[in-house]
């Protein structure tokens, strides 16, 4: 089940508010101007597969976002608990970042995407069917897991760059 968690910066052990309802996820995120769907994955895609195989099942999806918001680059990661390179493709995203514009689609599996927008975190636990679209210059971090069971599409515009800042670190991971 997909959720919001929401915690003032200065305390990351405790939450003010928790929201399992994709109805309050979405209008809380609209809030700070983060998009937050549920959209049908076209054809099953199993975590483990090639992009290639992603993109060709969920084509209209994407062809939408990119026409929308006018992405330049879909990357898929598809991966599950076996994967060879699984600790290294976590850590990349595990400190926080800002970009461009940036879209996911949750294909298969979940994670954790979270956002740091003015003095609060959004930790949204997005799962199979979760479109997450946040505004160029959000800062935000993401964590497939331990043992990672997902497929995301990925789409944005330039690769989104480390803020150096630790504040990743301090809050709740998904296995935590």
């Amino acid at each position: 089940m997909s959720s919001l968690t929401v915690y003032h910066q200065s305390s990351p052990e405790v939450p003010n508010k928790v929201l399992t309802h994709v109805e309050d996820i979405a209008a809380t995120l609209a809030e700070v101007g983060v998009r937050f769907e549920r959209w049908q994955v076209g054809a099953p895609v199993r975590p483990g597969a090639s992009q290639e195989e992603v993109v060709t099942a969920c084509r209209p999806q994407i062809d939408r976002l990119m026409s929308e918001r006018g992405y330049a680059t879909v990357e898929v990661i598809s991966l599950n608990k076996d994967h060879p390179q699984k600790d290294e493709l976590r850590a990349r995203f595990l400190d926080e970042h800002h970009g461009e514009g940036e879209a996911r689609f949750f294909v298969a599996g979940r994670g954790l995407f979270t956002l740091h927008i003015d003095d609060y975190v959004y930790a949204v636990l997005c799962e199979k069917n979760d479109l997450i679209s946040v505004p160029a210059g959000t800062r935000h971090w993401f964590d497939m897991g331990e043992f990672p069971h997902l497929v995301v599409i990925r789409l944005f515009d330039n690769p989104a760059q480390v803020t150096g800042d630790e504040i990743a670190s301090r809050f709740p991971r998904l296995d935590d």
